[in-house]
């Protein structure tokens, strides 16, 4: 898969594997308005997969063949759990398998897992280990890749990264970061040039992917031309924008004259499918109505996929992000952050554009 990617596109681009974001609701929504060229999961614990809180995990596994690429990102410092989960995602039919080594969340670290792999390198060369024994006993042969930071409380890119590199893990995404960082200051992606001159000298069959405050498509190119790397990894930026992977697309902060008139179209299917059917020469601006009556359709997807097993309060993040910029959007905020439903949200949003 990696090599393919970096022989057909380069940079090529990822969604980032985010916890209560990228989930299969979000996911879909990508598909539908901007498909990267690889899609990651949520980070999945590797112990809870093999505990009696599988059943719920299983459902941050599901995927849907559209997705494809995608890549399930698991997190342990238990070798045994991991090699047990790594063999059922690849059963499962993952493209890949990352093991997440980077996550500052004190709980994870408490586990010994993300960023405090850094901290045991003796434990995070027996987990990759344990993940291709894993695929291994599924009868697969998917690759196994890592996500971490450049070091714990400083750089450590001399004696970390190499590490990662010489185990033979198929890609490498570099949150150009340290730890203590977590994302107080900007990316330094002079970092991820250096990872790319070690990956030439020590594994250059390695993919290496850049992460960390990319705004935009060009963006990421600029990042990824200066870096040298393979492939960009997209965050934050995707907050509210599911067209973010859609080079013919932009967000533009402005509502429609007739703000009423596309709430006779439910979910404005025949409006978007004409769109994503017409000729990609120009940009096609994203108007504040578009904004938002894929906010309700999002909010509805995610009611329908994982309503019974998640919070309704999860979608508050994204109310955040779909609503900004734009005259009454703190308003139009504030009673979505009230709403407990997607009717709810559908209300609140075609109330607003009645005004």
């Amino acid at each position: 898969m990696w090599a393919e990617l970096r022989k057909r596109n380069t940079p090529f681009f990822c969604a980032a594997p985010m916890a209560d974001v990228t989930d299969a609701a979000f996911r879909r929504m990508l598909v539908k308005y901007g498909k990267p060229d690889v899609m990651w999961t949520e980070f999945v614990s590797a112990d809870g997969l093999i505990s009696g809180g599988r059943d719920a995990l299983m459902r941050d596994l599901a995927f849907v063949k559209s997705e494809r690429p995608i890549v399930a990102q698991l997190f342990s410092s238990n070798p045994q759990k991991m090699e047990a989960a790594a063999k059922l995602c690849a059963e499962l039919g993952f493209d890949g398998i990352d093991i997440n080594m980077g996550c500052p969340d004190k709980s994870i670290e408490k586990q010994g897992a993300g960023a405090a792999m850094i901290k045991t390198p003796e434990i995070a060369i027996e987990i990759i280990k344990a993940a291709k024994r894993g695929i291994a006993a599924a009868g697969k042969t998917i690759p196994v890749s890592v996500k971490t930071r450049v070091g714990y409380h400083q750089s450590q890119i001399d004696t970390w990264i190499p590490l990662l590199l010489t185990e033979g893990i198929a890609a490498l995404t570099l949150h150009a970061r340290t730890r203590k960082e977590l994302s107080a200051v900007p990316a330094q992606w002079h970092y991820v040039k250096e990872v790319v001159k070690l990956r030439d000298r020590l594994a250059p069959q390695t993919i290496i992917i850049g992460n960390g405050d990319v705004t935009s498509l060009a963006d990421g190119r600029v990042k990824a031309a200066m870096s040298g790397c393979d492939g960009v990894m997209v965050g934050r930026a995707l907050f509210g924008n599911p067209w973010f992977f859609d080079a013919s697309r932009e967000v533009v902060a402005a509502l429609p004259q007739k703000r009423g008139a596309f709430l006779r179209l439910p979910f404005l299917k025949r409006f978007f499918d004409t769109r994503r059917t017409a000729p990609q020469s120009a940009v096609r601006p994203i108007m504040v109505r578009d904004r938002l009556e894929v906010l309700v359709e999002h909010a509805a997807l995610f009611e329908e996929l994982l309503g019974d097993i998640k919070s309704f309060a999860i979608m508050k993040k994204h109310f955040k992000a779909y609503c900004t910029g734009f005259t009454g959007a703190k308003e139009l905020r504030i009673r979505l952050m009230e709403t407990a439903s997607a009717i709810e949200v559908k209300t609140a949003v075609s109330d607003f554009l009645l005004q």
